[in-house]
């Protein structure tokens, strides 16, 4: 069972670094990698219910009664305690994708959670692969393409519970006569790594606007930082970097401006194109949430708790950003706590569960799909992959 894990995890870990982007700096970002599929814990088990049969025959009803009632209240507060006793392991990147998550940090680090819970954050993804796959991590947050490319990779292992971050990409210069996708005609621009989430996005939307790779030159970097340098360095330049790196950049250059938010283009080009055979449309989608499907088969109902508090703390992030700049501050995901204020508004940081989510997601990995297969794995995940809490 080990070697087969270990195995696992290596030809995992090869897979995602082929799709790694948004890469994460001092400031913070998202990263594409990450990976799970896993042993399956021990049970929380319950303790047996003493059998009320088998005590000494009452003659009432009322008596019986009683005890059969008594019987079920031990059950279920046996049953609760088993849940409450649930410790959930969750892991996330430094970046846009934990930020909705750090009101729920603080809330257990103070002992006020409605159960237990363990956090691992890390500044790179890969860094979780390892014990997603051994079972040492329950709940990661992950980039959504990872979470199709982890459902092929463990045969169905995870599903995916929840939609935590929206679009957080966005193209920064100092041309202001870019207001467009058609304007980037004979221009360069900057982006992370081939075969990342940006430059997937990216070759859609020009695509989508009549544009190819003869008309726009497009100059790669390993990570954010160095694309945020060469506009630094020229600001005339053009990049696409995510948040937070796009409000750290604008601050230490003020001729650096967002000249496109690729979120909105991405709802232009759903616009022209219609919606989809059951009238949806597919949305630009950052991060997403996946649980160990064995830890979610043992604990639902822990599962569907973490689900309400994921959405408090998400509402939390957005409604209280000066308050929750400080946490992220605090929790190292962005240095500054103003740099955090500014940046929080722009990283579409939200919280999308049950069909929506299934809608949103199904129809922006069918976008990476269509472009490269193995950008989510080799194929689409299936029905099973969506976790829908009735």
């Amino acid at each position: 069972m080990r070697k087969k894990a270990a195995a696992m995890v290596m030809g995992v870990v090869i897979s995602l670094a082929l799709l790694t982007g948004c890469g994460t700096g001092t400031q913070g970002g998202s990263q594409d990698n990450n990976a799970e599929t896993g042993n399956a814990q021990a049970a929380v088990a319950d303790e047996p219910v003493e059998d009320v049969n088998a005590q000494e025959t009452v003659t009432t009803d009322e008596t019986a009664e009683d005890a059969n009632t008594q019987a079920a209240g031990t059950s279920e507060a046996e049953e609760t305690q088993s849940e409450d006793d649930v410790t959930i392991r969750i892991g996330s990147l430094k970046g846009p994708t934990s930020m909705g998550l750090v009101y729920l940090m603080d809330q257990a680090d103070k002992g006020e959670a409605a159960q237990q819970y363990e956090f691992t954050m890390t500044a790179a993804a890969d860094e979780l692969l390892p014990s997603m796959i051994s079972g040492d991590l329950d709940i990661v947050l992950v980039p959504a393409n990872v979470a199709s490319v982890l459902y092929n990779k463990t045969e169905g292992g995870v599903s995916v519970i929840d939609i935590n971050t929206l679009g957080v990409l966005y193209m920064v210069s100092g041309d202001n006569t870019i207001k467009g996708m058609e304007d980037l005609k004979g221009k360069t621009v900057y982006l992370t790594g081939k075969g990342t989430t940006p430059d997937y996005v990216l070759h859609y939307l020009l695509k989508e606007n009549g544009l190819t790779e003869s008309d726009v030159t497009l100059q790669y970097k390993s990570e954010a930082t160095e694309v945020a340098a060469v506009l630094t360095e020229n600001p005339e330049a053009i990049g696409v970097l995510p948040q937070p790196f796009v409000t750290a950049a604008c601050a230490q250059n003020e001729n650096l401006a967002v000249v496109m938010d690729l979120t909105e283009q991405w709802d232009v080009v759903q616009e022209k194109n219609g919606s989809g055979q059951d009238g949806t449309k597919s949305q630009l989608v950052t991060g997403v949430t996946v649980v160990r499907n064995t830890f979610l088969e043992e604990h639902k109902t822990a599962v569907d708790k973490f689900l309400e508090e994921h959405a408090a703390s998400a509402a939390y992030a957005n409604e209280h950003v000066e308050e929750a700049a400080e946490l992220v501050a605090a929790a190292g995901i962005i240095e500054k706590a103003p740099v955090a204020v500014k940046a929080m508004p722009k990283c579409n940081i939200t919280y999308i569960d049950g069909g929506d989510m299934m809608n949103a997601l199904e129809g922006y990995l069918s976008v990476l799909c269509e472009q490269d297969a193995a950008s989510v794995g080799g194929g689409l995940p299936g029905e099973d992959f969506y976790y829908i809490n009735e």
